[in-house]
């Protein structure tokens, strides 16, 4: 065997420390990276804190954890400071002993960490440009952080994160503070809501919960299950056990949209609505990681958007799940995987069935619906019923000969349901969709004609009642609907 000789090949530091600039962090997925440290180091009170109406604007993250001597934060500093294949504390949120750096480095060229613990308080800067100069994996160490921005800010034991040079957030806007500013303060903007979401668990968690300040306001956490509302439903938890832990499973369906407020509803659904964020949620440590996506083994209807599943997974499985760097994406294990695909068929039922119900209530003969639903060789058809009694009474009290006419008025207007405009609005914004408003004349033609045909078949008037409230036009203009149904039905209370 020939001999062996070995050569330097430690990396550039100038080199690398840029290319970690380039993993893909966002600035909400940096914050939240920034937050796992706060809630590892267990932070009851996290603030972020921006500046940037400034020349030299700057983001702050400061917590009330245990802190850091100045060993462990000369540790915490270094790339690759912790070897993913090592043990953790099961509430560890870390991984690879990247994310405080690659996730500020993402943001910043100028990362300062002030940290305290028993009273002594340290710091620590890494500065690109120094690097970019020197070409070393040196960091600078400061005993008097004074002019740190919000280094007031640390209680007794704590650690501050500050970023400046935002190059990246600032999108290299130098020449007008405005726009510059303004760029920055629509992605801390929408980065809210995605720390509100990932975070939610902790920020709901009683005695022990954390809570979120951004600038002085408190965050209020969102759960995607809506399990404070009334109408969701949800399943028992379903357990599998594997080498490297326990995945657990639970099922929820969210409340149809006419049973929660707008707000309610389009909190749940976020920027993306409804449609796209139905699928599971994948937690690590009660952490979210994965947000609304069937992950290749559903497809995304409009029938299943009220299906969303849970997935817990211990970070002792983080090898065979393949958690990325930011924590923001995975990949099943083929067991679970298996399991999965077998909860999906079961449960996408149910959402359906929501729709389903509501859907077969409009369309119940019995109701006597103004839309006759017909379905034949696989394909469904929505026509008018001419023999609906507000209809038929109109025709049979036409002249003979322009009864044809008005049937053809009325497949006309059958035969030409949008359907493709329909269809289209459905897919994107379902609970936007309103039928148009009738005024009270229509509502009082309509009632003489169907009344008498519900008290013919033996209803009684408050069994009137309780059809017609069901039925549109009658259910959004109950209180005019109402007042004339008195009317209508006295002969039968007389009775």
């Amino acid at each position: 065997m020939p001999a062996m000789r070995k050569a330097d090949a430690t990396p550039h530091a100038a080199a690398l420390i840029e290319s970690m600039r380039d993993i893909g962090y966002s600035l909400e997925t940096a914050l939240a990276d920034i937050i796992d440290n706060s809630i590892t180091a267990r932070a009851t009170h996290i603030e972020i804190l921006s500046d940037t109406a400034s020349e030299s604007p700057a983001i702050g993250i400061v917590d009330n954890g245990c802190g850091m001597t100045e060993a462990q934060l000369v540790e915490a500093m270094r790339p690759g400071s912790r070897n993913p294949l090592d043990d953790r504390d099961e509430h560890d949120l870390g991984r690879f002993g990247l994310g405080l750096k690659s996730a500020s480095f993402s943001q910043c060229r100028r990362l300062t960490v002030v940290t305290r613990r028993q009273g002594q308080t340290s710091c620590a800067i890494w500065d690109l440009d120094e690097v970019a100069r020197t070409n070393e994996w040196a960091i600078s160490l400061h005993s008097d952080p004074a002019s740190v921005p919000w280094s007031d800010r640390l209680g007794e034991t704590g650690t501050l994160v500050v970023w400046e040079e935002l190059d990246r957030l600032s999108s290299g806007i130098k020449h007008d503070l405005a726009r510059g500013a303004d760029h920055m303060n629509r992605a801390i903007a929408m980065a809210e809501r995605h720390l509100r979401l990932v975070f939610h668990r902790f920020m709901e968690d009683g005695r022990q919960a954390v809570s979120i300040w951004l600038n002085g306001r408190k965050l209020q956490p969102t759960d995607p299950f809506a399990r404070q509302h009334p109408g969701h439903q949800e399943d028992p938890e379903d357990r599998l056990q594997l080498v490297g832990g326990v995945v657990t499973f639970q099922c929820f369906t969210l409340p149809h949209h006419k049973s929660m407020s707008k707000e309610e509803w389009e909190e749940l659904g976020g920027p993306e609505g409804h449609l796209r964020s139905q699928g599971f949620y994948i937690y690590r440590g009660r952490r979210l990681i994965i947000t609304g996506s069937w992950l290749g083994l559903a497809r995304q209807t409009e029938l299943t958007k009220l299906c969303r599943i849970r997935v817990d997974i211990p970070n002792t499985m983080d090898a065979s799940w393949k958690i990325d760097v930011k924590k923001a994406s995975a990949q099943l294990p083929p067991a679970v995987r298996d399991r999965m695909r077998h909860i999906v068929e079961r449960f996408a039922q149910t959402s359906k069935r929501t729709y389903q119900r509501r859907g077969q209530r409009l369309v119940d003969e019995h109701r006597m619906p103004v839309w006759q639903r017909v379905q034949k060789d696989g394909i469904i058809i929505y026509r008018p019923d001419p023999e609906h009694p507000a209809l038929a009474n109109f025709s049979e009290a036409l002249p003979a000969e322009l009864r044809q006419a008005f049937a053809s008025c009325i497949s006309l207007i059958g035969g030409s349901l949008p359907v493709d405009a329909l269809h289209a609005d459905f897919a994107g914004t379902a609970e936007e969709i309103r039928a148009d408003e009738v005024d009270e004349e229509t509502i009082r033609q309509t009632l003489e004609a169907m009344v008498p045909r519900l008290l013919a078949q033996g209803c009684d008037a408050d069994q009137v009642a309780l059809v017609l409230r069901q039925l549109e036009p009658f259910k959004t203009a109950w209180a005019v609907t109402e007042a004339m149904l008195k009317e209508f039905t006295k002969d039968a209370d007389d009775e």
